[in-house]
């Protein structure tokens, strides 16, 4: 089973993990979107069996509300587990894999050379409630330094593309403006991380906005949906 269209994050796979976004063409994971449902589970079910056959025996998705709640995800099961009111996945080891649906907002990929990993769903809510930041505390309770961490911070729209209304832009920055503003969520996270310790951080060139023939954007008006897809492996390279 081959895994779906993407654009592919090649850092991840130093350590033996298996990090992408979809992209336009491996068509919509979205369940409001305009394709029939038939088609759009049998697209998730590809990428699942995808997953089980690069080692991963469990996938994880959720149900997103554009929160900060992380489900962390302990062994012990297999299969396909959709989680409730969920906008992270983390685990503290290998074999599980993840995903989350975006189109414009952040998909945030963090894992440590041992298995461990997460991958979120962060928009402006997310951001500015911290998920990024709960994810690194979730590892270093674990014992997993900040320093220890790869971060990646996939394709969404850019600075120059997302403009907000000044009391979103207050609660991503905390700079007080007196109309509309833009703002750069990945850059926004990056510095965030940084400032907990995180040093290994890399961000994606594209834009959900500027390269919608590429991607799906909730601005553009897609009803669309890609993914950011996070697999840690059982059998490691």
């Amino acid at each position: 089973m081959s895994l779906p269209a993407h654009l592919a994050i090649p850092d991840f796979g130093e350590w033996g993990l298996t990090a992408f976004t979809t992209s336009r063409d491996a068509g919509t994971f979205g369940t409001q979107s305009t394709d029939p449902a038939v088609d759009v589970l049998g697209r998730w079910n590809s990428l699942v069996a995808a997953a089980v056959e690069l080692g991963a025996e469990r996938f994880a998705s959720g149900t997103q509300v554009h929160g900060s709640d992380i489900v962390v995800h302990l062994p012990g099961w297999r299969g396909w587990l959709r989680s409730a009111d969920a906008d992270g996945h983390a685990w503290l080891g290998p074999g599980t894999a993840a995903a989350v649906t975006i189109a414009d907002c952040v998909p945030v990929f963090i894992a440590h050379p041992s298995g461990a990993a997460a991958v979120l769903h962060s928009g402006w809510r997310g951001t500015a409630a911290g998920i990024t930041e709960r994810a690194i505390a979730e590892f270093g309770r674990s014992g997993f330094a900040p320093e220890s961490l790869r971060l990646h911070l996939g394709p969404s729209i850019c600075g120059a593309c997302y403009e907000v209304s000044p009391d979103v832009g207050f609660a991503i920055t905390g700079l007080a403006v007196t109309g509309p503003c833009t703002v750069d969520l990945r850059a926004n996270i990056a510095d965030r991380a940084r400032a907990l310790g995180v040093r290994d951080i890399s961000i994606s060139e594209w834009c959900t906005r500027c390269h919608n023939a590429q991607l799906f954007s909730h601005r553009a008006g897609d009803s669309g949906r890609q993914l950011g897809v996070l697999i840690s492996p059982q059998r490691r390279k």
